[in-house]
């Protein structure tokens, strides 16, 4: 794979931002090439930045998962699975490769270029992750955990006090009409503590079913801790389970 002289100015260019100036320019290249644009090339010899993607996912999870468990020894399993959940999509993923400026050197095919492609959650989700696979293979484990902590440590902190970017509610609600015809339903369960300090507990139910519970320190915390709470037991109980 010989990359002609722009592009291999512009790789360059990028490894030095991304804090990692000897990496190697057409490993780079190849984590910014998208399946559809490897798959339009004629002399391609490999399978775009999926592999490096397959890679990627790797150590961004065990990365987080290693955060979560060092950082809040008090907090439950489910908890953590919770805060992961969050901090892992690929709508987080996707605001990173943005705030890193990746699209700008994303390689897409034609048809996903016309169809919206560069803008799209997944595919910027992936790109990230493709990122950090590229940068494990050129400066090693402690390299990449180091940039992955560096990009989402904030999205931890967030996704933790349920300020995370992610519209709970409505993705909720989507999901909550599409499988029973109906709109899910807030009830304030508790309001504990001092009208300047008080912790509010919200339920979520399906008709008269209740799908999740979430606590906050004003009820739209709450609610969307509720939302986040029913979303993550949907997502994680088969069809079959979920009645």
């Amino acid at each position: 794979m010989n990359l002609d002289l722009q592009r291999e100015r512009e790789m360059r260019e990028l490894a030095d931002q991304l804090g990692f100036p000897d990496m190697d320019p057409q490993l780079l290249h190849l984590s910014l090439c998208h399946s559809s644009y490897a798959n339009e090339q004629n002399d391609c010899v490999n399978f775009g930045n999926e592999r490096l993607e397959f890679l990627g996912d790797a150590v961004v999870g065990f990365t987080i998962t290693e955060m979560l468990y060092n950082r809040y020894p008090d907090l439950r399993e489910g908890q953590l699975s919770k805060i992961k959940s969050v901090v892992v999509s690929k709508r987080i993923l996707s605001q990173r490769s943005i705030a890193l400026g990746l699209g700008d050197y994303l390689l897409l095919g034609k048809g996903e270029e016309q169809t919206g492609g560069r803008s799209r959650f997944s595919i910027l989700g992936n790109l990230f992750e493709s990122i950090v696979g590229a940068i494990h293979l050129a400066c090693g484990i402690d390299a990449s955990k180091h940039f992955v902590r560096k990009q989402l440590d904030k999205e931890i902190e967030k996704a933790v006090r349920g300020e995370s970017i992610i519209d709970y509610k409505s993705k909720l609600q989507e999901m909550i009409q599409k499988q029973y015809g109906v709109l899910p339903s807030y009830r304030l369960l508790s309001a504990v503590g001092p009208d300047h300090d008080k912790d509010f507990v919200i339920e979520v139910f399906v008709r008269d079913k209740r799908i999740g519970t979430g606590q906050g320190k004003s009820k739209k915390r709450a609610e969307k801790a509720a939302a986040a709470d029913a979303l993550f037991s949907m997502e994680n109980v088969s069809p079959a389970e979920n009645g």
